[in-house]
């Protein structure tokens, strides 16, 4: 079996989605192949379709089987007691923290082809292969800031490159580390950082990181300051060994970022994580519509019509699309599924939330990119003729 075959049997399900023998057809070739992962997502979405298929539930039972490792990936040791890892002058805390295993990888990203290669390059390509970046003398210090319109994925990114590396996967937000107390908000910060080093290989992801890292001249209180200052010796490392912990940021505006932040051996490469192209936004509306009753819809004639839009917002059209054949459902008295007219209703009613960021960030790639930083989003503005 080629992989020009699978290429053909795939462009095919895009087209016919609800082809369920189709769809099962191609599932049963990727297990023989290997790619189990891929298989089993079309399985799941035979079975939302025919929840008592016999076929699709013995293939369901076949696939799960342990996959082969690639060969470039490193092995990654888990530490499975945190009291080993754990420093002996630390008290803990009480933060309600969840360490999780992502169980996601690139893969499972439908489209985005350039943020991946970009993943790659800048994280992912240094890490899987240790002798070339001994050789290179490529270091590792620093972390990956993802940046862009909210709602597009990155939150879903990062824990996509916690399942690449094998590694565990903790995200914090503004909610775990600022707190009203003075002290707290940096005593907070620490144990997450403390946490995230127990469970090493781990990727560390902070949401929200202009709300926490946010520039220290903008700063009316000296309590706003040292989280910062907090921020910055963690990132350094200056009590602890960083070792096998991987930070990822997250934020829809960098410019707000405290520029020491920014520097070489911290935050020093950037990804621009854009709204979904065509393929993710027919991957997304797969999925948002995958365990609901629809009939004739046309995913790639939906996925056109909605260039610009967020992931947030096509599953709010998805979302608002079943309220309306809810609702006709109701007044009728007789169930009806989601079709191509509630879908492009909901298309015409939702608006992009993407359109008051592009704005912002316009002012910004054209009069605030003296060091470069921002030449990928001027790009995409001139691409799609926003300037």
């Amino acid at each position: 079996m080629t992989d020009a075959v699978l290429d053909s049997l795939r462009a095919a399900v895009e087209s016919a989605p609800f082809d369920v023998p189709l769809r099962l057809h191609l599932a049963g070739l990727l297990v023989e192949r290997g790619l189990r992962a891929e298989a089993i997502r079309h399985v799941a979405s035979a079975l939302a379709l025919e929840p008592d298929n016999a076929d699709a539930a013995e293939l369901m039972a076949r696939a799960p089987e342990p996959e082969r490792k690639p060969a470039n990936v490193i092995p990654l040791r888990f530490v499975e007691d945190e009291r080993a890892a754990v420093p002996d002058d630390y008290a803990g805390g009480d933060l309600a923290l969840e360490i999780e295993r992502s169980e996601v990888s690139l893969a499972d990203v439908g489209g985005m082809t350039e943020v991946k290669k970009r993943l790659n390059a800048a994280f992912l390509a240094p890490m899987r292969n240790p002798e070339l970046r001994a050789m290179y003398g490529k270091s590792m210090r620093g972390g990956l800031l993802l940046y862009g319109p909210p709602g597009c994925g990155k939150t879903f990114l990062a824990k996509a490159v916690a399942g690449e590396l094998g590694a565990r996967f903790l995200s914090v937000g503004l909610n775990d580390v600022l707190d009203m107390w003075l002290g707290n908000s940096e005593r907070n910060l620490h144990e997450v950082f403390v946490r995230a080093r127990a469970h090493a290989p781990c990727v560390l992801f902070v949401d929200e990181l202009d709300g926490i890292g946010q520039k220290r001249s903008r700063l009316t209180t000296s309590a706003g300051r040292n989280v910062v200052n907090q921020l910055l010796a963690e990132l350094d490392g200056v009590a602890s060994s960083n070792e096998g912990l991987f930070v990822l940021a997250a934020t829809n505006a960098p410019w707000d970022v405290d520029l020491a932040l920014r520097r070489p051996g911290r935050f020093d490469r950037t990804v621009l994580v854009l709204p979904p192209d065509e393929p993710a936004r027919q991957a997304i509306l797969e999925l948002n519509l995958r365990d609901r009753p629809v009939e004739g819809v046309n995913l790639k004639a939906l996925a056109r019509q909605t260039d610009g839009f967020s992931g947030a917002d096509l599953a709010h059209v998805c979302e608002t699309a079943a309220e309306q054949a809810l609702l006709e459902s109701v007044d009728s008295g007789q169930p009806r599924p989601i079709g191509m007219a509630e879908l492009s209703t909901a298309v015409r009613q939702v608006r992009p939330s993407t359109a008051g960021w592009f704005a912002t960030a316009k002012n910004v790639a054209l009069y605030g990119n003296t060091d470069g930083t921002y030449d990928d989003l001027l790009a995409y503005l001139k691409k799609r003729r926003l300037l």
